[in-house]
């Protein structure tokens, strides 16, 4: 997969990417990044991105010349992208919506600043918006790479275990992931619970699926 990502603040971003599982996918030849200052594409000697917005208010408002001109420069070197927006205006992220984005070849995802977009930059292209929550950011560079992450670590071969990504959070049955433990056997006075102990994989499994339940039913009823 490759993801280019477009901000006016690239030197935020790498160190994340090369960092952890982003890195691991990218050493494995399974993910490759590349960010792209659309800054550069401005028309003026004082690299102007943003002006003024008209009907007056608060702020500055991006400009779509070297947004759309970044954007375009990049499909006729590398072929048409899965164009995403990062903005509070998108459809909520989900781990259902990482998941239909690895069935893309190019992903480009362009990171916001100020008050927003011009919005012929909608207009002009189809952008796929996307919001990571009920907030506001001063960027869209964390939105992105969360985006980047949550999509590249369920690329076949990224994890260790195939099934870490198959046995999590919203997963399974769209429920919150079970209770975990690990050792010691006792902390504090707190045991592992006995089925865990077991050996019995039938009965390890039906008790997950009852924690998993009802910390559902607690946490996130709206699931």
């Amino acid at each position: 997969m490759h993801v280019v990502l477009l901000s006016l603040f690239p030197e935020a971003l790498a160190p994340y990417l090369r960092s952890s599982i982003l890195g691991i996918a990218s050493e494995k030849g399974i993910a490759r990044y590349d960010l792209v200052d659309f800054r550069d594409f401005s028309r003026d000697r004082h690299r102007t991105v943003d002006d003024r917005p008209f009907g007056g208010g608060p702020g500055m408002v991006l400009k779509p010349e070297p947004i759309l001109d970044c954007v375009e420069w990049l499909e006729r070197r590398h072929g048409s992208f899965h164009r995403i927006m990062l903005t509070p205006c998108g459809q909520p992220f989900t781990q259902e919506r990482a998941g239909d984005l690895t069935e893309h070849e190019r992903l480009l995802l362009l990171c916001g600043r100020y008050e927003g977009f011009d919005e012929r930059i909608r207009e002009e292209l189809e952008w796929d918006e996307i919001s990571i929550g009920d907030y506001v950011l001063a960027g869209g560079e964390l939105p992105a790479l969360v985006v980047t992450e949550a999509v590249v670590r369920l690329l076949p071969g990224v994890l260790g275990d195939e099934r870490s990504a198959q046995e999590e959070s919203f997963q399974t049955a769209g429920l919150l992931d079970h209770p975990h433990y690990t050792r010691p056997r006792v902390f504090r006075g707190r045991e592992v619970p006995a089925p865990l102990l077991s050996g019995d994989h039938a009965a390890i499994a039906r008790w997950r699926e009852t924690q998993a339940r009802a910390r559902t039913r607690v946490r996130r009823p709206d699931l």
